[in-house]
């Protein structure tokens, strides 16, 4: 028991080092409401509730990150109150931002990732990434919920050359491809509401410069019916191109909840009527098969409509003959009643 605690001793160091090292204490200076951890290179602000970022950071701070604060707008150049000129990764989780205005990370030229994560982000200035010519790694988790972006975030990606995009948990029910760049080479897309990628989505991943995207599904509700099937294709050609192709699973129909992507066919994907199988093809199909009961009974019809012409025709005559004895008739006791004779004979005692 003893020689177990000892091997926790030097993470509990690590842990309780942001506590140790005081903003005073840090060599070249830090701001009051964060910590160095160890240099000035590391600088985390943690719950702080800051409504602008730090003004007073070491000019030679690499790593920035900024979590729980209430930054809510980025304005422009945002950072460049003192250049950081080495800065290469920026988090700014949980901070409540929800509008980034053009140029904001400006003053950033050497800004490599960006996290942006845990965020209700509600717009993106088409010039929002300006000035971060080396950006290559944007983290987007749990960030486009509160409002669809995925028009402004193309305008404001379109002059990036991200290698990965992370967008897990956003709720995405398709591949954004509005959002993929030539070049992208990552794409985080787990724990959504993806149910397949279709055949047009799997040709855009099939683009010239995104042959070598890679992507993560895991933790998306894939519904395994007949709408699947392109996918599953593709998948069984292409599994390299899916890290976690092992970890996925049905999430329905019921009989194949649970089962492993990989073990099934395409062949034995059956089309079911339920929300998220391919719309409309079970009612379709049974329209067409309502149909061709209704013609097969048609043509039946007609059918003994021609092998019985004559006894048809025998019947009609004879139906008309009967109808003209019954008028005959009729007519016949009409003029008796209408008789003055008889009606005068009738009448005397």
């Amino acid at each position: 028991r003893a020689a177990g605690s000892g091997r926790w001793l030097p993470w509990l160091g690590l842990a309780l080092l942001p506590l140790a090292v005081s903003p005073a204490a840090a060599p070249g200076g830090c701001p009051s409401a964060c910590y160095c951890v160890a240099t000035p290179e590391l600088v985390q602000c943690r719950y702080e509730r800051l409504e602008e970022p730090p003004r007073e950071l070491p000019a030679t701070v690499h790593n920035l990150s900024i979590a729980g604060s209430n930054l809510s707008v980025l304005h422009r150049a945002a950072f460049a109150a003192r250049p950081l000129p080495d800065l290469r990764l920026l988090r700014l989780r949980h901070d409540n931002i929800q509008i980034i205005e053009d140029m904001a990370l400006q003053g950033l030229p050497a800004l490599r990732t960006l996290d942006l994560s845990h965020n209700p982000l509600l717009s993106v200035a088409a010039g929002a990434f300006a000035g971060v010519p080396l950006l290559r790694t944007l983290q987007l988790n749990q960030a486009l919920l509160a409002a669809p972006l995925e028009e402004q975030l193309a305008l404001a990606l379109r002059n990036l050359s991200l290698r990965r995009l992370e967008l897990a948990g956003n709720a995405l029910r398709a591949l954004p491809a509005a959002l993929l760049p030539a070049g992208l080479e990552e794409l985080d897309l787990r724990n959504n509401s993806l149910q397949r990628l279709t055949a047009a989505e799997l040709r855009s991943l099939e683009a010239p410069g995104l042959r070598g995207l890679r992507l993560t599904l895991g933790a998306n509700p894939l519904s395994c019916d007949c709408a699947l099937r392109p996918f599953l294709a593709w998948l069984r050609v292409t599994a390299a191109r899916l890290p976690d192709a092992r970890s996925l699973h049905c999430a329905g129909p019921p009989p194949l909840r649970g089962a492993t992507l990989l073990h099934l066919r395409p062949e034995g994907l059956a089309c079911a009527a339920t929300e998220g199988g391919e719309p409309g093809q079970l009612e379709t199909a049974s329209y067409v098969f309502f149909g061709i009961v209704l013609a097969l009974i048609g043509i039946v019809f007609l059918m003994v409509l021609y092998l019985n012409r004559r006894g048809i025709k025998r019947w009609l005559h004879n139906l008309r003959e009967a109808c003209r004895d019954q008028m005959e008739g009729y007519h016949y006791r009409y003029e008796q009643d209408a008789d003055p004779r008889r009606a005068s004979a009738i009448g005397t005692p």
